[in-house]
């Protein structure tokens, strides 16, 4: 092939060029103003989440998270037979990114399920707890939100082995996309610590102490 006939833009970088952000790291980010917007959203316009968990069968819902603890799978299967301990972790690290600096982060939208969260180092293999959960969810659609969904299997966890919660309470509803809003830290790899100053002061609103830990590295 002569170099007349050759695509004109072969040699080109198509990655790891610079963005607009890039030129002028100081633009506001207008993102800000449009997260999952109602065009995005798979649920019907008008849905109302509160409407739907009120005509949820609660206590058939827990009676199919309690039998999933111990319906042990191949692809993955549950340590000494219960899935208790792994859904409890999921539950714990979907709250634990809450933060009173800012009262950004946790449990209250499911944003697990997106990236950053989906891939701190932290949270490895919190994807076989959600799908675990997958065919649950299924079964009950938009009555229970995943936000909700992770909570709860925590709750039945503890439930299951005999631990006494204080109950319940629903009301969470899901985002479908990665929240724009929240700063997790400047760092550019997991598990690192530019987030402190002087004295290992921690730079607010940070709570973790590493990049991609859901608190601290004891």
């Amino acid at each position: 092939m002569d170099s007349q006939s050759k695509c004109p833009f072969h040699a080109h970088a198509t990655q790891g060029t610079r963005s607009n952000r890039d030129w002028w790291p100081n633009q506001l980010n207008l993102k800000m103003l449009h997260q999952n917007p109602p065009a995005g959203r798979p649920t019907r316009p008008g849905f109302d989440y509160a409407a739907e968990f009120a005509k949820l069968d609660f206590a058939a819902l827990k009676a199919d998270l309690a039998a999933l603890m111990t319906d042990s799978q191949d692809w993955w299967p549950a340590d000494y037979g219960h899935y208790g301990p792994l859904f409890i972790r999921m539950a714990w690290h979907s709250a634990g990114t809450y933060r009173t600096g800012d009262g950004r982060g946790g449990a209250g939208s499911g944003t697990q399920r997106f990236a950053p969260l989906n891939s701190w180092p932290d949270n490895g293999n919190l994807d076989k707890a959600r799908r675990l959960l997958w065919p649950i969810k299924q079964k009950y659609g938009q009555r229970i939100s995943w936000a909700d969904l992770m909570i709860l299997a925590g709750n039945v966890a503890l439930e299951t082995m005999g631990f006494q919660t204080f109950g319940f309470g629903g009301g969470r509803e899901d985002v479908f996309e990665p929240e724009e809003d929240i700063y997790w830290g400047d760092e550019s790899e997991w598990l690192g610590d530019n987030r402190y100053s002087g004295d290992r002061e921690l730079a607010n609103p940070l709570a973790a102490v590493q990049m991609g830990l859901i608190y601290v590295n004891p």
